[in-house]
């Protein structure tokens, strides 16, 4: 038979909000300023010219507080977000430098707030950390604004569409998102972005399905286009035909139909059917994403990653700035846990002190517990502030990047000297807070049961843990196929991890994005994970899997598994077994 012809069009980007939509596209001209010319600035000029610089940051300043102002109640636990776009507006490495060189190129200040940008964006992409990569956006995103303000360009205000539709742009920024009308806007694709942007956090919230990184969805798509907008796989499918529509028709209802429905059981206990109980927690980046966590019946904070207080500043945060954060996050989600992870960030690190320090392979260089164990006062208000935040509320504390007994031991010396120097100053801190360190280098995975003896709980990071012993760059397209969770490797490591921990008496968790999938639940049950963390729109699919396996029967599967090869036939073998036990359609859109 010949061909059907079609004008079907599947664009593959990154899944950052669930859900599915279906309607027309609206592009909306957020393209930033892309003609900028160079023009030299007469040194008696050059004071008028840092003025106007000034005044367009003031303006863009100006505008984010009456978007802040204006910001729908459903994202009002996200305003921090909008007060890390103002801060990065007076940050030394973005408005220092750029009128350092209006002043010292002479130049025009659009030509060189463009040449600052273009060298932060750089810088801020070589990160080895998925969510630090991110932060590249938030740079261009206010540098936009800014631009716009210098050239005299009227932005898009998303909360005047009135017609029911779904954004196509270039990137949105956090602002404009936050401008999103729900009973107009059913999603929205970009060109730009990440799953862990700020974006990205908002779409979230709002429950509005959004793919970003399309890298041309505005070249390919035309105003008035048909879309399927999938949030879950990243798929956005344009000029769709009759009976792909019927097809995802039929799978937005069963996702709605699921979603409410778990929703609703989600504060009910994670209870095999033969009565185990596993903690499902939830990953957050803001102090704001506890609310998330807590609305999706979360048992507590599985890992809080602390980066963001060090982003958008001009040097460290301060020992009371740290607390205050911390404290309101174990307040917010008491009497469950809070598991606070100390920096884990690069020596190529965004703030005034390392701005000029970028290192080849990032990935590999002094990150996490090095660049903390190089950078002790730092490292030591970090730890002041997690211990005086324990005596508010259950706090665990884990040391990231951990590959060998010198640095535990070392990372320990450093929480022992913070708890001296809190017993001189009269502060208090809960004496028995549990320390445990990520899993998440081979050599760690290795070395198990040494670690176990200095620590009170494993917590295995999947995320760099699959990475690194893979040699697999998740986010590199090419060889992002080879990132898979269920290889043989991974498992025979993990299980090596869980058997040490039993064996010295300690619990293993885990955090990374492997325990989010219902796939996994399976596995993990039989190895013996006994606390599971993951982002906060998982935990009521992951919680009302668990709800359906039968954990002591879970076990015999484990010896199969390892007679198995590749991960492929170790998926297959998961899903004869539980085929009628995990939830189908809807599982997937939920990851």
């Amino acid at each position: 038979m010949p061909e059907i012809e079609t004008d079907e069009i599947i664009l593959k980007g990154i899944g950052a909000s669930p859900g599915i939509c279906i309607g027309k596209a609206y592009l909306v001209g957020q393209e930033g300023v892309n003609v900028i010319k160079r023009y030299p600035i007469a040194a008696a000029d050059l004071a008028d010219e840092v003025q106007r610089f000034k005044s367009a940051v003031q303006k863009s300043k100006q505008e984010l507080r009456e978007i802040t102002a204006n910001s729908p109640e459903d994202i009002r636990s996200h305003l921090n977000i909008f007060e890390s776009h103002e801060l990065l507006l007076k940050d030394k490495m973005l408005y220092g430098r750029t009128i350092e060189t209006i002043e010292r190129d002479k130049v025009n200040a659009e030509w060189a707030l463009r040449k600052v940008v273009s060298r932060l964006r750089r810088m801020f992409k070589s990160m080895a950390n998925n969510y630090l990569k991110d932060r590249a956006s938030d740079i261009v995103q206010v540098s936009d604004r800014i631009m716009r303000n210098l050239v005299g360009k009227e932005s898009v205000n998303i909360a005047e569409i009135d017609k029911r539709v779904i954004l196509v742009a270039h990137d949105l920024s956090p602002a404009e998102t936050s401008q999103i009308q729900l009973e107009r806007i059913k999603g929205f694709v970009t060109d730009r972005g990440g799953r862990t942007s700020h974006t990205s956090i908002i779409a979230r919230t709002l429950q509005i399905p959004a793919t970003l990184g399309l890298v041309n969805a505005t070249g390919i798509i035309q105003n008035d286009d048909i879309l399927i907008v999938d949030g879950a796989t990243g798929a956005v499918i344009v000029h769709p035909e009759d009976h792909t529509i019927i097809q995802y028709e039929e799978r937005r209802a069963r996702f709605e139909r699921y979603r409410a429905d778990i929703t609703r059981k989600s504060h009910v206990a994670a209870r095999t059917t033969d009565g185990v109980n596993l903690n499902v927690m939830g990953n957050i980046e803001l102090p704001e994403e506890v609310v998330a966590v807590r609305d999706h019946g979360g048992d507590g904070i599985g890992l809080f990653r602390t980066e963001f207080q060090y982003m958008g500043r001009s040097g460290f945060p301060t020992e009371t700035q740290l607390f205050d954060k911390y404290r309101d996050v174990v307040e917010v989600i008491a009497p469950k846990p809070v598991t606070i992870r100390t920096l884990d960030i690069n020596g190529d690190k965004p703030t005034a002190q390392t701005a000029d320090c970028i290192e080849a392979n990032p990935a590999l260089g002094l990150r996490a517990i090095r660049y903390c164990l190089r950078n002790t006062d730092m490292f030591h208000t970090q730890l002041r502030a997690i211990l005086r935040a324990s005596a508010y509320g259950p706090v665990r504390l884990i040391f990231p990047m951990i590959s060998g007994i010198s640095e535990l031991r070392a990372a320990n010396k450093a929480l022992t000297r913070a708890r001296q120097s809190l017993d001189q100053d009269g502060l208090a801190y809960d004496a028995d807070l549990k320390v445990g360190i990520m899993i998440e280098v081979p050599s760690a995975g290795i070395m198990a049961a040494q670690l176990a003896a200095d620590v009170d709980f494993f917590s295995i990071g999947t995320n760099d843990l699959i990475q690194y012993t893979l040699a697999i760059d998740r986010g590199n397209r090419q060889v992002a196929d080879l990132y898979q969770p269920l290889h043989p490797a991974i498992l025979r490591l993990i299980k090596q991890v869980i058997d040490a921990g039993n064996a010295n008496g300690i619990p293993t968790y885990m955090c990374g994005e492997m325990a989010a999938d219902p796939i996994h639940i399976p596995v993990l049950l039989a190895l013996g994970i006994t606390e599971l963390s993951m982002n906060p729109m998982s935990i009521p699919v992951i919680k009302d899997t668990i709800r359906r396996l039968d954990r002591e029967a879970a076990h015999g599967l484990i010896d199969e598994i390892f007679k198995l090869d590749t991960a492929e036939q170790i998926e297959a073998l998961i899903h004869r077994r539980y085929c009628d036990m995990l939830p189908k359609d809807a599982m997937c859109e939920l990851n």
